[in-house]
């Protein structure tokens, strides 16, 4: 049993939308644009905003949360330390082909459970003010494990006689 975060932060995602098509179909390419964080950001439901991008349309979704655990502080620090530390953002979609986030994680193991699943999951460039409280979480929950050798079995029979 997972206990509460220790850390909660409130964010919104900032999606963008091209649709894609040719010869009479049409489909909707996703990408993330952006995370967000504070806590005047709007609700859960889409909110398009006035910028476009060439075809691109985008959408704004707030009320969401990025929640840090201390158990989860070894997938943090690996995705701080890696070359492009991210946020993720799992998102579902409805029967209208819009995409809806569902929830922002800095976890890469819950990321890759959210791809094994049936979630869609884009990453983010963490913005500065995440940056500083994950880092921060990180500094004070993360305990990196002391490398051991193991010590190998003498399957040979040998008693060193």
């Amino acid at each position: 049993m997972v206990a509460g975060p220790r850390l909660s932060l409130p964010v919104a995602v900032i999606m963008g939308r091209h649709m894609v098509g040719r010869d009479g179909w049409r489909v909707a390419s996703w990408r993330a644009v952006g995370v967000v964080a504070g806590d005047k950001l709007p609700g859960r439901e889409a909110r398009a905003l006035p910028v476009t991008q060439g075809e691109e349309e985008q959408f704004l979704w707030g009320g969401l949360r990025l929640d840090l655990y201390r158990d989860a502080s070894e997938s943090y620090w690996t995705n701080l330390m890696g070359q492009q530390p991210s946020l993720f953002i799992l998102c579902t979609e409805n029967e209208d082909g819009m995409l809806e986030p569902t929830s922002v994680t800095a976890d890469m193991h819950e990321a890759g459970s959210g791809v094994e699943g049936d979630d869609k999951v884009f990453a983010a460039p963490i913005p500065p003010e995440v940056y500083h409280h994950l880092e921060r979480f990180v500094v004070e929950h993360h305990k990196p494990q002391e490398k051991r050798k193991r010590k190998r079995t003498d399957w040979s029979g040998d008693t060193g006689k």
